[in-house]
């Protein structure tokens, strides 16, 4: 088979690596790639947003499958665009991608279907919102109703911050056009678990468990970002939280999907808060998550091109979906300042490290290669540094040691990946 992966992350480059192992997987190509994908695939210079040229570029290759690993595309329509070219793609169309694409739909949604979320108001107008907070009980999550490069939420402490924030994202539109509509939700409490799955539209196939942790700076300080590291599975995600959210959660929002005449194929990930009241839908995505991507997609054991065919042709009840019995951790090197400022182009040395580790791996995200062939850093999350263990503990501390193997100028980290599970 010929495969196109569309995107130029550490999610992209997870992806890259499991279609690699493929016995089917005869020559993969990804748009527009980056240095590290570049080692295992053919890179082409089109941008994930460029839909008419990625479909021709498909036909012109005779592509197979097309993989779309970003959010953007997914809920532009890129889908669509393949579909009406006669294209074989994974991933939602544009009506089924709304359910990531927008927080208000999403959250709508959940009412309708009585899945279980925390209790929210949507709001278009400020003036509203801000009203509206003049009652609400501190502390408060206010959410940009779009895409916003998973960093459109303030977790606000004060009826002042609150307000400040409803100026930030829906009139100085900190977050752009995300921030035209707004959410408003209660503030939960609990351990947060992220799980991914497989969907053909009407069966759900639920992936090992993850958690990520988002802010920059060690001890869940600093501002958000895109992720700072990761691990699977996650202790907390226990049979008896599993249980419920097979019952009322997961399955639940599948058939709310087909009810809604948006019948959803891909990938739907679900962000849980392990709440006092029980397990609560934070927020859904409809791709992999990154960095998540890199701790659970190593530890698959089927053929990733199998599952993907399955949800495209509605088979998916046939797969047994099974993960090895272990645990990987990942940790992503950044360039210091990241989330805000940050510079570019430092050569990365010691990635040879990685070669002939099994166990190890190091996902590129934000690399390139410069005129004398050497890697070099070119965005804020540089590197996920990943490795498996026999259990947390073991895959925490291998995925530390690896990180010492690499090395760029400004390199930046936090040290408490995983360290929630020294509290089990």
């Amino acid at each position: 088979m010929k495969i196109l992966i569309v995107g130029s992350g550490g999610r992209e480059h997870a992806i890259a690596m499991s279609v690699a192992k493929s016995s089917r997987a005869d020559k993969i190509y990804c748009a527009p790639g980056n240095a590290g994908i570049g080692q295992i695939a053919e890179c082409v210079p089109i941008g994930a947003m460029e839909f008419e040229k990625l479909a021709a570029f498909a036909k012109e290759k005779f592509i197979d499958m097309t993989i779309i690993g970003m959010d953007d595309p997914l809920v532009g329509g890129v889908v669509d665009v393949f579909e009406a070219e006669g294209l074989r793609v994974f991933g939602p169309n544009k009506a089924a991608a709304i359910l990531e694409g927008s927080k208000a739909f999403s959250k709508d949604l959940m009412k309708k279907y009585h899945i279980p979320t925390a209790a929210y108001e949507n709001f278009d107008d400020p003036e509203k919102a801000l009203a509206y907070l003049e009652t609400a009980k501190m502390p408060i999550v206010l959410k940009a109703d779009g895409l916003a490069l998973g960093k459109g939420v303030l977790i606000c402490q004060t009826l002042e911050e609150a307000k400040a924030g409803v100026r930030e994202i829906m009139l100085d539109k900190k977050f752009g056009s995300a921030g035209n509509q707004m959410v408003i939700e209660e503030f939960m409490t609990g351990r947060e678990v992220s799980v991914l799955s497989y969907v053909d539209g009407k069966t759900i196939r639920i992936m090992s468990s993850a958690q990520d942790h988002k802010r920059a700076k060690d001890g869940d300080r600093g501002l958000n970002t895109g992720g700072m590291g990761t691990f699977s599975p996650s202790p907390f995600y226990t049979k008896e939280v599993d249980d419920f959210c097979q019952k009322y959660i997961f399955q639940a929002t599948v058939d709310a999907m087909a009810a809604e005449g948006r019948t959803f194929k891909g990938i739907i990930f679900f962000g849980l808060m392990l709440t006092e009241d029980g397990p609560k839908v934070l927020e859904y995505n409809a791709r992999f998550g990154d960095p998540e991507a890199q701790v659970v997609l190593p530890r698959m054991k089927n053929d990733i091109l199998d599952v993907m065919d399955a949800c495209i042709d509605g088979t998916l009840d046939q797969i047994d979906l099974q993960f090895e019995d272990n645990a990987a951790v990942c940790v992503v090197l950044a360039s210091d300042g990241y989330p805000v400022s940050y510079q570019k182009g430092y050569e990365i040395r010691g990635l040879e490290k990685f070669d002939g580790q099994d166990g190890y791996y190091c996902f590129h995200a934000g690399s390139k290669l410069n005129e004398e062939g050497q890697f070099v850093t070119n965005g804020g999350r540089v590197l996920g540094v990943t490795a498996k263990g026999a259990d947390l503990k073991e895959a925490r501390a291998n995925a530390y040691k690896a990180t010492e193997w690499v090395e760029f100028e400004n390199k930046y980290m936090r040290h408490d990946i995983g360290r929630a599970i020294d509290d089990v």
